[in-house]
C-alpha cells in the first residue's frame, strides 16, 4: 500500500508540473490557449490526488478533511475552467492569470496547510 500511496503522489506533483508548465509556456504569447500539458496535467493532478486520499484513508493514514476540501475544490475548479475552454482558439489573460494563480495557491495549500502528521 506504501508504494502505491508513493506512485500516485508522483502522479499528482507529476499532473502540477505538466500544468504549470503548460502555463507558463504561455507566458510571452499574447494569444493564450489552454494547451495538452494544461489539460493532461489538471487532470493526472485531480484525480491522482483522489486516488491518494482514497488509498491513505484506506491504510493507517487519516488527512485533513478541511485541507482536502479546499485542494479538491481548487483542483476541480481548474479542471473545469480548462476543460470548458479547451476548443477555444483562444483565452483571455485574465482567465490564463486566474488558472495559474488557482495552481500556485493549491500548491501553497498544499505546502503551508499544517496537516495532523507535523
Amino acid at each position: 500500500m506504501e508504494f502505491l500511496r508513493h506512485v500516485l503522489l508522483v502522479l499528482h506533483l507529476l499532473g502540477f508540473a505538466a500544468l504549470f508548465g503548460g502555463l507558463l509556456v504561455q507566458v510571452r504569447n499574447p494569444e493564450k490557449v489552454v494547451n495538452g500539458l494544461m489539460r493532461d496535467g489538471a487532470g493526472t493532478a485531480f484525480l491522482a490526488g483522489l486516488l491518494l486520499v482514497g488509498v491513505i484513508e484506506s491504510g493507517d493514514g487519516s488527512v485533513d478533511h478541511a485541507k482536502i476540501a479546499v485542494k479538491g475544490l481548487i483542483g476541480l475548479v481548474v479542471l473545469a475552467l480548462v476543460m470548458a475552454n479547451l476548443r477555444k482558439e483562444r483565452i483571455s489573460t485574465g482567465l490564463w492569470a486566474l488558472l495559474l494563480a488557482l495552481t500556485v495557491a493549491n500548491v501553497c495549500v498544499a505546502v503551508f496547510w499544517a496537516s495532523a502528521h507535523t
